[in-house]
């Protein structure tokens, strides 16, 4: 993976977004953190702030931490959190706080100190924000990583992920690959048409992730960006 460089120290590891909500980017980000744990990697994990958590089942980051093999603290993968399943920063605001966007690199950093890469996944799409000034994508220049899209490989999945390439790309983030998912047994014309419209038209190196049993970790497929 590329080292992302700043003022102070360089990060390894990915950004993991999405081309919205529910389109996979724990799963995506999960198997690419199973995948540099089994390869021998040191692996932390980061969130900048999960919502949702008052409708049950094993919360995002604690998926990520199984799939990483790591024993961070949930304070120190997530350091926001939130009940009911909104945006960040209207969550916030109705618990009666503001995210604090340097808490935020601060904790990043923090994670990725103990280990060899650090995997980020973010919160809904690219441009959701965190504040009403501060977006993922503020968040994703900061820590300075190469970015993974994740996205459905249905209807709309060219848009989307163009859309989401052009973001990105436009204040400078590196795209490291597009992954669709859950990826079928037995693509559709439409779906394998998709794929091969978002490589070629997004000029990016476009995967795919199939649906597998989340519980049985042994049985999970290798995902490396970039492949």
């Amino acid at each position: 993976m590329v080292a992302a460089r700043d003022a102070r120290r360089p990060l390894r590891g990915v950004f993991v977004t999405g081309t919205g909500t529910e389109v996979g980017k724990t799963v995506v980000a999960a198997a690419i953190a199973r995948t540099l744990a089994v390869g021998g990697a040191r692996v932390a994990v980061f969130k900048p702030a999960v919502s949702g958590l008052d409708g049950g089942g094993e919360p995002d980051h604690a998926l990520l931490r199984r799939a990483s093999g790591s024993t961070q603290p949930d304070d120190g993968i997530v350091p926001y959190r939130y009940g009911p399943p909104l945006s960040p920063h209207l969550a916030a605001e109705l618990a009666g706080e503001r995210i604090d966007p340097r808490r935020l690199v601060r904790a990043a950093r923090a994670a990725a100190s103990g280990a060899e890469q650090l995997v980020c996944e973010g919160a809904g799409g690219l441009m959701v924000p965190l504040t009403p000034g501060y977006l993922i994508r503020d968040l994703a220049r900061e820590l300075g990583l190469p970015v993974v899209i994740a996205a459905s490989p249905g209807l709309g999945a060219i848009n989307h992920t163009l859309l989401t390439l052009e973001a990105a790309r436009a204040v400078g983030l590196e795209v490291s690959s597009v992954v669709l998912t859950p990826w079928p047994d037995d693509p559709s014309a439409m779906e394998r048409s998709n794929r091969d419209a978002i490589e070629r038209l997004g000029a990016v190196s476009t995967g795919v992730l199939p649906r597998f049993d989340l519980e049985a970790a042994d049985s999970w497929p290798t995902l490396r960006p970039g492949e």
